[in-house]
């Protein structure tokens, strides 16, 4: 294919799908590594790590070491997209690729609980943290960086790419611990767990094959070029931005659906339903599935009619979809569990996650898009990844136990989809304009 530039000085015509496909294979791996640790809190790390505490603290333990990372990453989104918007998306994305394989192949050098004490939950929680100020970069900057290649009334379709990677990741993830659950207990309790923090060595070489050939994006070194890049980029977002960084936070507390279907169901339908954890696994696995053909649809649709309905349908949909999920669970009905799991985290959710990327992008503009999508994110997420720990605090005994859980996920899901109604509606309001006065007038003109 030709890399003739586009008149207009626009990019070459192959860079938007170079973009989406760098977004999509640099996510799914990052987020390969941070997801089997969310597999091991769940499934492991309470025997490994936890020993002498009852099966019900062990987990709440475990699950307190997932959240972890959540707090490190507002302070990683601060100092990654400080530099994003500083040095170029390009720079960091390597960067946060790095950061994420070397720490989370030094999990799996860690020692149990019986060998060292309690060293080895120490040493797991800082690396945890390393973790969680990588991903706080990762998805931001994937996601600027595809949407400034994007081409104009496409943007929703190429960065749902971002979202593709991550769920693939997911995907991969929860695959290897399938397989390295089917070993005997003490060989999975001593070795077995270790295998899918040793394979994020590929992490590295294959994310930094992808990424280094990508070009720093046109909309990036126009900036640069014009002296416009902020030395403070932070200072300006908080300054110019503050409304859509809280509207970014509020959104983003939809990813606690995520978080308890993916992590705290595994942990809480295998340690204190009785379930097989291959039947947990096997749920997320096809959830993701379909979620890889939903993403890229729904996208597609708020390319077409806007990103606020799109992603409300998915937020408040799934605040509806988690009750009878959670019943299933709750009872073990594990046919139920599958078609509500399913329904819930592969196509309902997909509408929310599967927008976002443009929802939040198109709220800044160039000069702060990058830690506006990152530090309003992670702040969110951060809320959202210890909603695992909370649920583990607040399930119930008994056939009711459930509801607790399921208000939690509601009311946070509710809160995300009415707030993306109170967003402009930028899927069609030109790049050069996102997150300035005319996108402003062109907003007031859509609804005049």
């Amino acid at each position: 294919m030709s890399s003739t530039p586009e008149p207009g000085g626009a990019a070459p015509v192959h860079v938007p799908r170079k973009a989406a496909l760098a977004s999509f294979v640099g996510s799914a791996l990052e987020y390969y590594d941070f997801f089997i640790y969310g597999a091991a809190a769940g499934l492991v790390f309470p025997e490994v790590f936890f020993p002498d505490s009852d099966p019900a603290t062990a987990t709440l333990l475990s699950l307190a070491t997932f959240g972890v990372a959540y707090v490190a990453r507002p302070v990683g989104a601060v100092i990654i997209g400080h530099y994003g918007d500083k040095l170029g998306r390009k720079k960091m994305l390597v960067a946060t690729l790095l950061l994420m394989g070397v720490s989370t192949f030094a999990i799996g050098l860690v020692p149990s609980y019986e060998s060292i004490g309690v060293a080895a939950p120490i040493l797991l929680v800082l690396l945890r943290v390393l973790q969680g100020l990588s991903a706080a970069g990762e998805q931001s900057g994937a996601n600027s960086m595809t949407l400034e290649h994007a081409p104009e009334g496409r943007r929703g379709f190429f960065t749902s790419f971002t979202l593709e990677g991550t769920q693939a990741g997911l995907i991969l993830a929860n695959l290897v611990f399938l397989a390295v659950a089917q070993l005997p207990e003490d060989q999975l309790l001593s070795w077995g767990w270790r295998i899918p923090f040793f394979l994020s060595a590929l992490v590295v070489a294959v994310g930094y094959w992808v990424r280094r050939s990508l070009p720093e994006t046109p909309e990036f070194e126009k900036a640069e070029q014009a002296h416009e890049v902020a030395k403070l980029p932070v200072a300006v977002l908080f300054r110019d931005h503050s409304p859509a960084v809280i509207r970014v936070v509020l959104c983003a507390l939809v990813s606690t659906v995520s978080t308890i279907v993916g992590t705290w169901s595994l942990a809480h339908g295998t340690n204190v339903v009785g379930l097989e954890r291959t039947t947990l696994l096997w749920m997320v696995i096809l959830s993701n599935v379909l979620a890889l053909a939903a993403l890229p649809l729904w996208a597609m649709l708020s390319d077409r009619i806007g990103r606020r309905p799109v992603f409300a349908i998915g937020a408040l949909g799934s605040a509806v979809m988690v009750f009878p999920f959670l019943w299933a669970l709750q009872h073990g009905r594990v046919g139920l569990i599958f078609l509500f799991g399913i329904l819930l985290a592969g196509l309902v959710y997909s509408a929310a996650n599967g927008v976002w990327p443009a929802l939040y992008g198109e709220m800044f503009d160039t000069k702060v898009r990058y830690s506006g999508t990152a530090i309003g994110t992670q702040i969110g997420f951060a809320l959202g990844g210890f909603s695992p720990t909370i649920a583990a605090a607040i399930v119930g005994d008994g056939v009711d136990g459930w509801l607790p859980v399921a208000l939690l996920t509601a009311g946070a899901a509710t809160v995300a989809g009415l707030c993306a109604l109170t967003a402009r509606e930028t899927a069609h309001v030109p790049l050069a304009d996102l997150g300035t006065r005319a996108a402003d007038r062109d907003q007031q003109l859509t609804h005049a």
